[in-house]
């Protein structure tokens, strides 16, 4: 039986590059977590090390959009590079500045200014794209970075909470900052597989976020991203109100298994319904897995609950993704893809701020309703938005210039 995961890599180059990015996004896992662990450990307080990731989820939510616009324009090589130049001196500055002491300001001012590192996930699935534009092996190379994502999102973070508790404070957003800084050039390397820079008309074209359709499959995904987020908040609290804090780690690691594996299983099959249909039906499935978390009582119906919303996580992101290669002018696409990714990460931002505020008013149960919540939304933004999902880049005259 012939395995698809392998036939996606028989393409020349392939390999390379999706090594090269799996080495150049570990940072996206680790940046986060690294600064809170740093500055938490550094100056013993959770308030401003909070304040400071969040300032940096924010920025690079607004800012790498505008970079993978650029690199749309331009190519990969020509824009990743001092990209991840600037990025890197910018995390630099932040290390620098909590390794001294410098006052809180001016560790917003680089956190800020850290924003500028690339979307590398839009990057690669942007190559992907390139090689296997309108065939079924696309949805298999998605669905396969889908589950690359999960793996750094469980190594990531214990390299950077580890290395900082275990080392020095710094040492976490450090290996970090390696990480990008020998990913980057090893991804800008492979030459053969970068997508074209492909005709524009002359003027500066207007976002891909305009697109109606873009727009829902963004507000989607920053649901489910609020749904992912509060499950880690949740997990640690709820641990910790049943006596075994420890557990926590075990319990998410069941939610990236659920996803792990159907993601696997989903990027083999072939399926005759529409994009749209099945975002609509992922969508539905996401916020169904969500109403069991108000009945869990101890940890093992949680890990079980856990288990089966993670399922439900991949084959979104896949689909999305999918969707939006189709919504978005092809030389476009790595705007658009960053923008889903970006979605993630805002909507994982505020579902553990609106997870926390409610584990702290209301005990570590309620923090579940943020997730039921944000399924419901998730589900009716798909449901309002179906006809404009139905689109495709032909009809995306609103990204041609004025």
């Amino acid at each position: 039986m012939p395995n698809p995961y392998r036939e996606i890599f028989r393409a020349p180059g392939a390999l390379a590059f999706s090594s090269a990015a799996f080495v150049a996004r570990l940072p996206a896992s680790m940046v986060g977590l690294g600064i809170v662990t740093m500055l938490s450990e550094r100056r013993g307080e959770y308030a401003v090390a909070g304040a400071v990731a969040a300032v940096f989820a924010l920025a690079s939510a607004l800012i790498t959009p505008q970079v993978s616009r650029l690199v749309d324009r331009y190519g990969q090589r020509r824009v990743l590079m001092p990209a991840a130049g600037a990025g890197a001196l910018a995390l630099s500055g932040l290390m620098l500045s909590t390794w001294a002491g410098a006052p809180s300001w001016l560790l917003f001012v680089f956190a800020l200014l850290a924003g500028v590192m690339p979307s590398i996930g839009a990057m690669v699935r942007a190559r992907w794209t390139e090689l296997y534009r309108d065939t079924p092996q696309l949805r298999t190379a998605f669905a396969f970075e889908s589950v690359v994502d999960e793996i750094i999102f469980i190594i990531g973070p214990i390299v950077a909470i580890g290395l900082s508790v275990s080392l020095f404070p710094e040492a976490g957003p450090l290996a970090a900052m390696v990480f990008l800084l020998v990913g980057v050039p090893l991804l800008c390397a492979q030459r053969r597989t970068e997508p074209p820079v492909r005709a524009r008309a002359a003027g500066m074209e207007a976002s891909v976020i305009r697109l109606g359709g873009v727009q829902v499959v963004v507000l989607a995904m920053i649901a489910i991203g609020a749904i992912f987020g509060t499950a880690e908040i949740t997990a640690v609290a709820f641990a910790e109100a049943q006596g075994q804090k420890a557990m926590a780690s075990v319990v998410l690691a069941t939610y990236a298994a659920g996803s792990l594996i159907v993601g696997l299983v989903f990027g083999a099959l072939r399926l005759r319904a529409s994009l749209a249909t099945q975002f609509v039906a992922a969508i539905a499935l996401a916020a169904a897995t969500t109403l069991p978390l108000l009945a869990v009582t101890g940890l093992a119906s949680l890990a079980l609950v856990f288990f089966m919303a993670g399922a439900a996580v991949s084959p979104t992101i896949i689909i999305a993704m999918g969707l939006i290669e189709r919504l978005v002018p092809a030389r476009q696409l790595t705007e658009g893809m960053t923008w889903g990714i970006t979605g993630i990460g805002i909507g994982m931002a505020f579902g553990a701020s609106a997870a926390g505020a409610l584990i702290d008013a209301f005990g570590a149960h309620s923090g579940f309703w943020v997730s039921v919540a944000a399924g419901v939304i998730g589900l009716l933004t798909t449901l309002v938005g179906y006809a404009r999902l139905l689109g495709d880049r032909n009809q995306a005259a609103v990204c041609e210039p004025a």
